[in-house]
């Protein structure tokens, strides 16, 4: 099951390495380059889990492991070039729940970071549905199908994402800024008008008549929203 993930690097080529390997699991990335910018994301995006540099810019990587453990839960993996077992310990007693040395793999830190998420849930008590039903449409997030008055729709990756965002709150009214957060990570990179794209591509697929959608609407000057009253079809 995909997660949000915030990657706290300064080092922008092995931010951007992380930022693949984890996106290739299927998660959302969002990376920052300071302590101060990793403390602010973590309190508003609310990620499943912190990659955390130990050597952070601005604000210490400790500290902010620190000040975060005072806050929340979340687990936390520290990398760290600090080989010395005081070290990782201090890590540990600040309250970060898993540490890598550098240089690490980048396959290694991806099993860690798995194996943190199965623990962080069961713990949490039982998964979010795997199964989301919103009028017609039905999404199996662990099959990563889609049904669609019992019609099945072959989507890309970023639709299936986009759509599940939707589909977990359904009703609700997502800007384009939020679509990107949740879906893409924390990156300038992608526009608004990618956004779009895909919802343009989703209606093709989603939609009796593109042109005039049933259950992927459009708010005007706000965003998107799921269509959470009964199956438009049927009225």
């Amino acid at each position: 099951m995909s997660a949000r993930i915030l990657v706290a690097e300064d080092d922008e080529k092995q931010a951007r390495l992380v930022r693949i390997y984890l996106e290739r699991e299927g998660n959302a990335v969002q990376v920052v380059g300071d302590g101060r910018a990793a403390l602010e994301k973590a309190r508003s995006s609310k990620p499943d889990l912190i990659v955390l540099d130990v050597m952070l810019p601005l604000v210490d990587g400790l500290d902010v492991c620190r000040i975060l453990r005072a806050e929340s839960d979340v687990p936390i993996l520290l990398l760290t070039a600090r080989t010395t077992e005081e070290d990782m310990l201090l890590g540990l007693d600040l309250g970060a729940d898993d540490y890598l040395t550098k240089p690490y793999s980048p396959r290694e830190l991806t099993a860690r970071v798995r194996a943190l998420l199965r623990r962080s849930r069961k713990a949490a008590g039982p998964a979010e549905p795997a199964v989301l039903r919103v009028g017609a449409v039905v999404l199996d997030t662990a099959r990563f199908e889609v049904r669609v008055a019992g019609r099945p729709v072959v989507l890309t990756a970023k639709e299936f994402a986009i759509l599940e965002a939707l589909a977990r709150e359904p009703g609700r009214v997502f800007t384009r800024a939020q679509i990107i957060e949740r879906v893409f990570g924390f990156d300038h990179d992608v526009q608004e008008r990618t956004v779009d794209a895909h919802v343009m591509n989703l209606r093709r697929k989603l939609e009796a008549d593109p042109g005039r959608p049933r259950h992927l609407e459009t708010v005007y000057g706000r965003g998107y929203r799921l269509n959470d009253g009964p199956d438009p079809a049927s009225s």
